[in-house]
């Protein structure tokens, strides 16, 4: 009998124990990794003894056992999978709910107005979330965006500028859905504000969907101001109805770089660059957008300036010089070229002639020879 009652002190005494270092391991800071900090990657559907084992692991967690056993005890909450950082010391249960909580490792990205899809997949890369080829390759599939813009070729012009927060290794696929699916938010918003009975996908003057984001991505790439955008594509909606060239240096970039013979400088001679994205070669609208447009630029293309504007041209400062005719665009295209000089754009005027000074006496004698011419 008394061994008996010895076995259960042990017993009970064993049990104390192991409670009290699962309660320890539970609610006391631990961090078993280098300084730098350490990436979990818990996978999905893991179970939530393979998660502890993973923490474990990976020095996040001091007792498998304790966190596994706290896990089970909130059964209505599930592990979310995805990959966690963690740079300092974290008790148990503060590791547990930033797991519960789905609180994943996430940098920000941002996609710049009027950047192209090879600009973004550029600076993924150089950001090392990914490389170039996977995200110009999954940009290249409209699929996401064909409900509302069946004839695009692909997902440029609706990869629509904002940040995101991106793991460290994203998918590309699922990046481009996910500035498609922003992108069609967006532009729902800007379609149901602008105060006009319009179908989404006819929005504008009877343009498609892609053309009026074709539009807005010229509109994006000629000018930075916010002010200057009705007016600009006031210009190109007027020279399309009239059926002239847009003359459109983007597009001409755009179509080089699509084929990697654009060096950072547009020569007069690349003017005649065979491409159909050159403005100057063919008319109408590119056979898609050049580039992502933002908010601004979407509205400026729904709804122009009311304007017979026709050309326009730089004013180094940002902004342009807008013209309706031919010789007033001359004169303007003379300003700039002024302004190049470092000249003010407006030429000084003449100084004036040299005044007559008419006395007294010279008039009696302009007099008197008249008088003897008679």
């Amino acid at each position: 009998m008394k061994y008996l009652l010895v076995l259960i002190l042990v017993i009970l005494l064993a049990a104390g124990g192991a409670a009290a270092w699962m309660w320890y391991g539970l609610t006391h800071p631990y961090q078993g990794f280098a300084k730098e900090g350490v990436f979990v990657d818990v996978p999905r559907g893991a179970s939530p003894r393979y998660v502890a084992y993973l923490l474990q692991q990976n020095g996040v967690v001091r007792s498998k056992l304790a966190f596994e056993i706290y896990a089970r005890r909130h059964p209505k909450r599930t592990l979310q999978a995805g990959e966690y950082f963690f740079d300092r010391p974290l008790t148990g249960r503060d590791v547990y709910w930033k797991i519960a909580g789905g609180q994943v490792y996430q940098q920000p990205f941002t996609v710049r107005e009027g950047e192209t899809m090879f600009d973004i997949a550029r600076e993924l890369e150089a950001a090392k979330f990914m490389p170039a080829s996977d995200f110009v390759y999954a940009a290249g599939d409209p699929a996401p965006i064909r409900d509302i813009a069946p004839d695009a070729k692909t997902l440029e012009g609706f990869l629509f500028p904002a940040t995101y927060e991106l793991p460290r290794h994203p998918k590309a696929s699922e990046l481009t859905a996910d500035m498609a699916r922003k992108f069609k938010e967006q532009w729902k918003r800007v379609v149901a504000s602008g105060a006009t009975e319009m179908d989404p996908i006819n929005a504008g003057e009877h343009k498609s969907v892609n053309q009026t984001v074709t539009l807005a991505s010229l509109v994006e790439r000629e000018t930075p101001k916010t002010e200057e955008r009705p007016m600009v594509a006031s210009v190109f909606e007027n020279r399309l109805r009239k059926g002239m060239r847009l003359q459109c240096d983007p597009t001409v970039i755009y179509g080089m770089e699509r084929l990697g013979k654009y060096n950072g400088t547009l020569t007069g001679k690349d003017l005649s660059f065979d491409s159909p994205y050159n403005t100057y070669e063919h008319s109408g609208l590119p056979p898609g957008p050049i580039g992502n447009p933002g908010e601004a630029s979407l509205r400026a293309a729904l709804h122009p300036a009311d304007t017979k504007l026709l050309y326009f041209v730089a004013n180094t400062q940002g902004g342009h010089f807008f013209s309706a005719t031919l010789t007033e665009h001359n004169k303007n295209v003379v300003k700039y070229h002024r302004l190049l000089a470092g000249l003010p754009a407006e030429p000084p005027p003449p100084p004036p002639g040299p005044k007559r000074k008419h006395s007294k006496g010279t008039a009696k004698k302009s007099k008197h020879h008249q008088g003897k011419g008679q």
